[in-house]
């Protein structure tokens, strides 16, 4: 498979009042054509932050550092004009919200329509036509009428279809799914989540699902990248990452999972304590304050990524499994 996305040390830090913000620390890695990335971890783990930096969809305040190639072109030096040529057709983003993410004002026709007019310069009777096409395919009902409505008329599940048809309008060849399941029931989560596997299929499409459940990337994704306090601290194929985790967080998160087999009643593990915070460079592990494992060696140094062979990749200085 040929490359799509390289990552290379790249950082991510916001100015505020109270110093640099470090959100996004050090991160590399690469993802083929067709190819699936999990990015699994807490709220504030520095996830969003990852994809939107890719995209370069991050505000004023911030400064990224780093490389980033798309289709082995350095996109990080681009002047901002050059990189929103990439959006539609190169990459497109289903952002996190289904509920607020739409404009309230517009009917959805017009927000599904404005790409193919604006990136592959179509008719607007062209458009229509390929706008009822997208409808069907993510499964819509009655897509004439559809075209005709406003967001509010439409159910979170509904939303976040529209969403998804938007951003495969122009069959991109990168896709960023940010928590794309958020405040959905269950059915219509792994509806949604089915959905999106069949379409990078169909399209040949990379994709980075970005969430806070183990669960959702265990079946829709190649690799895992699991992050915390802004770090990557386990990468693996999925397969791999789940047969023999080595990063007491991942071993966290996946135990903090509901499971059908638990008996009503029971309380749920989970995890002690809260993420460090990221305007300090404080020493030692990051998650030394809330680790079962955590000794006098956690909390003085931070550990690097060790290489577990097969692309497991872990920071941590007593692995599962180890001594």
């Amino acid at each position: 498979m040929s490359g799509l996305i390289k990552i290379e040390d790249m950082s991510v830090s916001f100015a505020t009042p109270r110093g640099e913000l470090k959100a996004v620390r050090d991160v590399s890695f690469e993802l083929a054509v067709g190819e699936s990335l999990g990015v699994v971890g807490e709220s504030g783990s520095g996830k969003t932050v990852l994809s939107r930096a890719i995209m370069g969809l991050l505000p004023g305040t911030a400064t990224r550092t780093g490389n980033i190639y798309y289709q082995d072109k350095l996109i990080s030096e681009l002047p901002h004009k050059e990189v929103r040529d990439l959006w539609g057709t190169g990459m497109a983003m289903i952002f996190q919200d289904p509920m607020t993410a739409l404009n309230p004002v517009r009917r959805i026709g017009d927000q599904l329509t404005e790409s193919l007019t604006v990136r592959l310069g179509m008719s607007k009777a062209d458009a229509k036509k390929r706008a009822i096409e997208l409808l069907e395919r993510v499964r819509i009902p009655d897509p004439h009428t559809m075209l005709r409505k406003f967001p509010y008329q439409l159910s979170g599940g509904m939303r976040q279809r529209i969403m998804i048809a938007i951003a495969v309008s122009c069959h991109p060849k990168m896709l960023f799914a940010d928590e794309p399941t958020t405040a959905l029931d269950v059915t219509v989560q792994a509806q949604v989540l089915e959905l999106l596997s069949e379409l990078r299929e169909e399209f040949n499409m990379g994709m980075i699902l970005v969430t806070h459940d183990l669960g959702v990337v265990a079946g829709h994704t190649d690799k895992i990248a699991v992050m915390y306090a802004g770090d990557v601290v386990e990468f693996a194929p999925t397969r791999s990452l789940f047969a023999n985790m080595k990063m007491p967080y991942t071993e966290a998160l996946l135990k903090s999972i509901p499971r059908l087999e638990t008996p009503t009643g029971t309380r749920l593990p989970v995890i002690e304590g809260r993420l460090p915070d990221p305007t300090k460079n404080e020493p030692g592990c990051p998650f030394a304050n809330r680790c079962p494992y955590v000794s006098d060696k956690c909390r003085a140094e931070k550990p690097p990524l060790k290489d577990f062979g097969n692309g497991h990749m872990y920071r941590c200085w007593f692995p599962i499994g180890g001594e």
